[in-house]
C-alpha cells in the first residue's frame, strides 16, 4: 500500500499573500508628476460681455514656444535660463519704459498709494502642439519664478521677512502688486512644418 502524503495545511498562505502584497505596496516608490497651481477664471455669460477697448500692445509680455522647443520672448529667440529676468523687467518696468507695460497709481493696504502695472497688463503664454511636456514646464517654471523672487524681495524689503512668512493680509497686499496674471492659449501650431 502506497504511503499517504500528509496534507499541507494552505490556510494561512492567502495570509503571507497578503502580507506580501501590503508589503510591496508600501515599500514601492511611484513616480508623481508635479501639476500646476491654476485657477479657472469664473465663468461668464457670452451675452454678459461688454465691449472692452483692445489691449494695448505694451502691457502683453508674448512668450510662444515651438513644435521645436524654441523659446520666443516679445519675438526674439530667448534661452529658457534668461525668461525669468526678461518676465521681471516686464512685471516690473523700472524706468517707465513706453515699450513696457502701462502703471497706474493703486491704494494698497501697508503699502499706501503704490504705482502698479495696469489690470490689463498679463504674461500671454502660448505652445505649439508639439511643444514636449519638460519644455512647457520649464517655461511655467521660470514664469512663476519670477512673480515669486518679486513677491520674495518686496517682502523682504517692506517687511523685513520672507513672503512665506507673513499673514494673509500682508501676502494679499504684495500679490496686490505682482498679482500671478499668466493667460495661456489653447496650443496650436505655432512655426515648424
Amino acid at each position: 500500500m502506497p504511503r499517504k502524503l500528509p496534507e499541507y495545511n494552505a490556510s494561512s498562505l492567502a495570509d503571507i499573500a497578503f502580507m506580501l502584497l501590503i508589503f510591496f505596496l508600501v515599500t514601492t516608490t511611484m513616480d508623481i508628476d508635479s501639476g500646476l497651481e491654476r485657477r479657472l477664471p469664473q465663468w461668464v455669460d457670452p451675452d454678459d460681455i461688454e465691449d472692452t477697448p483692445p489691449i494695448k500692445e505694451r502691457n502683453v509680455f508674448v512668450v510662444l514656444v515651438d513644435r521645436n522647443n524654441r523659446l520666443l520672448v516679445e519675438g526674439e529667440l530667448t534661452r529658457v535660463e534668461d525668461l525669468k529676468e526678461k518676465t521681471k523687467e516686464f512685471l516690473t518696468n523700472p524706468s517707465d519704459n513706453a515699450n513696457l507695460p502701462e502703471k497706474e497709481i493703486k491704494e494698497i493696504p501697508f503699502f499706501g498709494p503704490y504705482q502698479v502695472l495696469t489690470k490689463s497688463a498679463v504674461v500671454s503664454l502660448q505652445n505649439d502642439v508639439g511643444t514636449t511636456y519638460g519644455t512647457y514646464i520649464s517655461v511655467q517654471n521660470e514664469l512663476i519664478a519670477a512673480i515669486n523672487e518679486l513677491r520674495e524681495d518686496l517682502s523682504k524689503r517692506k517687511f523685513g521677512k520672507s513672503y512665506n512668512d507673513l499673514n494673509t493680509d500682508q501676502q494679499d497686499a504684495i500679490k496686490e502688486i505682482y498679482p500671478q496674471k499668466i493667460s495661456e492659449a489653447e496650443p496650436k501650431k505655432i512655426g515648424g512644418r
